[in-house]
């Protein structure tokens, strides 16, 4: 076989193995983000660009040209709930885009920031903190950050619900969402009392996707508590 039959015949990665990093960078970030996670393990050279700034500052701005650009925006918000390096903020806006509908002001980044704070801390924290010190956290970012509490208390609800809909349905979240609607109501002034909404949404994940999953005790409990808090239940609910 020639060397020029050989050279046809490369794995992909070698065909690019000679490529500069900031020309793999090029053609990565054009590439859709769901193939970015499979990249990344082709081989070490990939893994290491993905773990470096350089990358991610370049689709930050390709991918979101409003959004300040990282040397420019040295200066982070106000709050408990931190901005992040640029993958965090790439992340962040990604999120406000694709699951709120969001531009790329930083009022919109925020958002993704928070969603992302939320997340983490009820699916990766193996003691999350309460409910109640969650959400005053999050109205704390918002309120530090210029909101009013009305559109504070709005925007937290949002994103509760959000997070609440997107965790996956396994072990983990059915023990998650047991734990949410077990704990007990404090009265706290608005903005810092919990949603509502929040907390129907969470019921109702519970007796729908992981109705199964409840036994006898489980499910009188939790019925118990629903009906505690919201006096009328759905008829959806009732029936073991």
């Amino acid at each position: 076989m020639s060397n020029e039959e050989k050279n046809d015949h490369l794995p992909l990665s070698s065909a690019f193995a000679k490529l500069p990093d900031n020309l793999l960078i090029e053609i990565f970030i054009r590439l859709p983000i769901s193939d970015w996670g499979t990249l990344s393990c082709v081989n070490k050279q990939w893994a290491h660009l993905f773990g470096q700034d350089l990358l991610w500052n370049a689709a930050l701005l390709t991918t979101f040209p409003l959004a300040a650009p990282p040397h420019l925006n040295r200066n982070t918000w106000p709050g408990p709930i931190p901005q992040g390096l640029t993958k965090r903020r790439y992340t962040a806006l990604y999120v406000s885009k694709h699951i709120f509908s969001l531009g790329e002001n930083l009022d919109d980044e925020i958002v993704g920031h928070v969603y992302l704070f939320l997340k983490e801390q009820l699916e990766i924290s193996k003691m999350p903190l309460l409910s109640g010190v969650l959400h005053g956290t999050i109205i704390d970012q918002f309120i530090a950050c210029g909101k009013s509490r009305d559109m504070a208390h709005e925007l937290a609800s949002i994103i509760w619900l959000a997070v609440v809909d997107n965790l996956e349905e396994n072990e983990q979240t059915f023990n998650l969402l047991k734990r949410l609607a077990s704990e007990g109501d404090v009265i706290l002034p608005f903005p810092y009392s919990r949603s509502y909404k929040v907390q129907w949404r969470v019921f109702e994940r519970l007796f729908t996707d992981f109705r199964d999953c409840l036994n006898h005790v489980e499910y009188c409990d939790l019925l118990a508590c629903a009906k505690q808090k919201f006096q009328q239940v759905p008829s959806a609910w009732l029936g073991y």
